[in-house]
């Protein structure tokens, strides 16, 4: 009788080989990143390899041997390519911290020659647009009255020796030319997307012009500019300052500084810190940005959209601050509405309606004067901590799931109860003036309403009174002497 061979786990490793080398086909030349779809679609890696093993175990039914089991081969190969994923999302993360071209291995030996750009100055009138097409290569951006465009800078090539050098640079320039109403700044040639040529520009063009930089890697410096100014594409840092128009950057590495804007402020996509101060107009962040994400003084509010937050402020007198974890606001004298996850907040002093809504995150909330809009906080498995002056009014509704209220309020007209399952609820109105409606949800956690002197002299009719002294005056006129 004969026997079918055995079969190998070659479905498998073969599964296995076809998933990693598509996603390291994507990183390269898609952008795909490794560290953002781990964290979302990880499964689906557990999925590939059990239909693998479900097809072997089937299709070995039909040979002497199954080979359904995991060998040690198989294991070995799956943890060598997660190291190599590891690597890969480690020089992703670092990589843009450092100058150059570090990690771009291709270039390791080779040497770096310079060029100086020759272009000539452009004529071209006061308010006509202005796009940037640069490939690789910094890039800055000035303001100036006069109504042309002049470019300088070097022209990088990196290369064995100088005759290859010369050859790369030979075949790619750098051109000014007209494209309809507007005109742009790109190279020309038949090699400008080598890895080995970068343009290092400095462009100074007339103030009013409207000004669109696209970039594939470099960093980018703008100031003085009274038009609006877009980036897209961006993989390097941005400084941006004295801008009168519209800022909009997209971005997919790097940083962002930007300072005394008079437009509104966009920024989206994916990179590292954020930093904006000084801003006549409104912020908005947009994306997954790694942080610390801070904003002072930003006139019009802020907004920022992330999978884990949603923020909303109308205006930022003060500061904002969000990254490892915490989120910290100080002195916004609008309305505030936040839903996120897992972060620590502190906050302080919110001008109008105050709503938050978090998870696994402790909350802070402080006022130095009475609030005069309503408050409203949800929480899970953690804890609320509202600050309050003494002579606040307002009407509250407290409720703790398996938890504590701790409150140092107290009035004939707040209650505190607790049900036999352990929650426990505080309800009622405190103080003379206009309530503020107050309501306060958590679980497995705690509440706390504290008292704090605030702006305002502390004035509580429930306390007792200290005794008066002996009369020095006959009784007929102590009334009077009470009443004056």
């Amino acid at each position: 009788m004969a026997y079918a061979r055995p079969r190998g786990s070659g479905i498998f490793v073969g599964v296995t080989l076809i998933v990693f080398g598509a996603a390291f086909l994507l990183h390269n030349y898609a952008g795909y990143e490794f560290h953002t779809a781990l964290l979302h679609w990880w499964p689906l890696l557990l999925i590939f390899l059990g239909l693998a093993k479900l097809y072997e175990n089937t299709a070995g039914r039909s040979v002497e041997v199954s080979t359904s089991r995991i060998t040690g081969g198989e294991i070995f190969l799956i943890i060598g390519l997660l190291v190599l994923v590891g690597i890969v999302i480690s020089v992703d993360t670092i990589k843009d911290k450092f100058p150059g071209d570090v990690f771009d291995f291709g270039g390791f030996g080779k040497t770096a020659y310079d060029y100086d750009l020759d272009v000539a100055p452009k004529p071209i009138a006061p308010n006509a647009r202005v796009v940037v097409r640069a490939t690789r290569g910094d890039v800055t951006v000035r303001a100036s009255d006069q109504h042309e465009i002049s470019v300088s800078g070097k022209k990088t090539v990196r290369a064995w020796d100088q005759r290859d050098a010369d050859k790369i640079s030979g075949r790619a320039s750098l051109e000014v030319v007209q494209n309809g109403d507007g005109y742009e700044i790109r190279p020309a040639g038949s090699n400008t997307n080598d890895s080995d040529l970068q343009f290092n520009m400095d462009i100074v063009v007339p103030k009013k012009s409207p000004l669109t930089i696209h970039s594939e890697k470099g960093d980018i410096q703008v100031a003085d500019i009274a038009g609006p100014v877009m980036i897209n594409g961006m993989n390097g840092d941005a400084d941006l300052h004295n801008i009168s128009g519209d800022v909009n950057i997209d971005m997919r590495h790097g940083d962002v500084k930007i300072g005394d804007t008079k437009g509104d402020i966009k920024i989206s996509g994916k990179g590292g810190e954020v930093d904006v101060n000084d801003a006549t107009g409104s912020l908005t962040v947009d994306g997954e940005f790694y942080g610390p994400i801070r904003a002072d003084k930003i006139a019009r509010g802020v907004r920022y959209i992330s999978q884990r937050s949603d923020l909303t402020l109308t205006q930022l007198g003060g500061h904002l601050e969000l990254g490892s974890g915490n989120l910290e606001i100080a002195d916004a004298p609008g309305n505030l509405q936040l839903r996120t996850n897992r972060y620590d907040l502190d906050i302080e002093n919110v001008g109008g309606k105050a709503k938050i809504d978090n998870r696994d995150g402790r909350i802070e909330l402080r006022y130095s004067s009475p609030p005069k809009d309503d408050i409203e906080i949800t929480n899970a498995n953690a804890t609320i901590s509202l600050s309050l002056p003494a002579s606040s009014s307002f009407e509250i509704t407290a409720d703790c799931h398996s938890c504590d209220i701790n409150s140092d309020f107290s009035a004939a007209t707040l209650s505190k109860s607790t049900s036999g399952s352990g929650d426990n609820h505080l309800t009622g109105k405190y103080g003379n003036g206009r309530p503020t409606k107050i309501s306060l949800k958590t679980s497995y956690g705690s509440i706390s309403l504290r008292e704090t002197s605030g702006n305002e002299p502390a004035a509580l009719p429930q306390r007792p009174k200290m005794p008066n002294p002996p009369p020095a005056h006959s009784p007929a006129e102590v009334p009077e002497a009470q009443e004056n």
